[in-house]
């Protein structure tokens, strides 16, 4: 792999995962947003999968850290050496020749945040860095040609955030940005299991609850249940739970709410030329939250609009930021003109 012309590297700079895209190759790196750091040299132990794996489970003098919190940098100095680190894996072998950088980042950032992302790109190895909003990559990599007149409406639900955009002539029209994403999802299990069966878990456990019997639609509810290991408040030892999934949606109602009361205040601020292609085409949702079992269908329901995932939604945003790194001159004009 040599980077020249028109050869980049993408990255979805997520809260949750890292995505990485590279042109003419499609996505070649997805590892969670996690640092396993010895804090005693400050060296990195692992990055990515690896630590991953550390979480909740290191010894006193080694720290497993999720750089990036709520889609925004938490942990600077960690996140330029997770970005290094996930730069050099993707160029391989060739990292004499520092490669384009674009990176996406969710559209409520400040400016100081904004200019703290492309510092860490560029100091981790970036010969040039540039930033895209994530329902404007979404919208690309789910396939939408953002250019033309007509209307769209963008869904993007990550780790950290819920990014809603309509879009139009290659710029995005209104946008809203709230700090809920699959990470509150998964808090929000954390504590309704500590309050309800006075067990104490983990956040991969709650994740992996999520996934395995989480629902957003009620009535879709099945009678699933799934066994759950924790520490026991009252008595200090392990205990095992089981957990039926109406009790998992139970714990993340408030959070699907906000996130359906935000979809309805950009729907209501889309001008009416717009609002009335969103009709016809509907609402898109992409990133790892939208596959939460029955939100499409209960987004559907109280919008009143079609909903649609796209077949690969958890990557759409870091192929749309390797499409826009590609056509630079096109997407130069994709400012907002009003956020909510």
């Amino acid at each position: 792999m040599c980077f020249f012309k028109g050869e980049d590297i993408a990255v979805d700079l997520g809260t949750a995962t890292v995505l990485v895209y590279v042109n003419k190759e499609g996505i070649v790196l997805n590892e969670p947003s996690v640092v396993a750091i010895d804090n005693t040299n400050n060296r990195v132990i692992a990055v990515g999968t690896e630590a991953r794996e550390t979480l909740g489970r290191t010894p006193g003098n080694i720290v497993a850290i999720r750089p990036l919190r709520d889609g925004v940098i938490a942990e600077y100095d960690v996140t330029e050496k997770m970005l290094k680190y996930f730069i050099g894996k993707a160029v391989g072998k060739k990292k004499f020749v520092k490669p384009r950088v674009m990176i996406c980042i969710p559209s409520g950032v400040t400016s100081v945040e904004e200019r703290a992302v492309k510092q860490a790109a560029l100091a981790a190895g970036a010969k040039e860095a540039y930033l895209i909003e994530e329902p404007v990559a979404a919208a690309l990599g789910a396939g939408i040609d953002i250019s033309e007149p007509n209307g769209s409406i963008v869904v993007d639900i990550g780790g950290g955030t819920t990014d809603i955009a309509v879009l139009a002539l290659g710029g995005v029209v209104c946008s809203k940005s709230i700090r809920v994403g699959g990470d509150k999802f998964d808090e929000a299990i954390v504590r309704y299991i500590r309050r309800y069966y006075n067990l104490v878990i983990g956040e991969r456990t709650a994740e992996e609850l999520k996934k395995e019997i989480g629902s957003a639609y009620p009535s879709q509810l099945t009678q699933k249940t799934a066994e759950i290991k924790g520490r026991d408040l009252v008595t200090g030892l392990p205990k095992t739970v089981e957990i039926s999934a109406d009790k998992v949606n139970e714990a993340i109602t408030e959070q699907i709410e906000d996130i359906i009361a935000a979809i309805k205040e950009v729907l209501e601020k889309t001008p009416p030329e717009l609002a009335s292609d969103i009709m016809n085409r509907g609402i898109v949702m992409t990133g790892g939250g939208s596959l939460l079992h029955g939100l499409d269908t209960l987004v559907s329901e109280r919008t009143g609009l079609p909903t649609y995932i796209p077949e690969d939604a958890i990557s759409c945003v870091a192929i749309g930021t390797g499409l826009a790194l590609q056509n630079l001159d096109v997407l130069s004009g994709t400012k907002k003109k009003e956020r909510i």
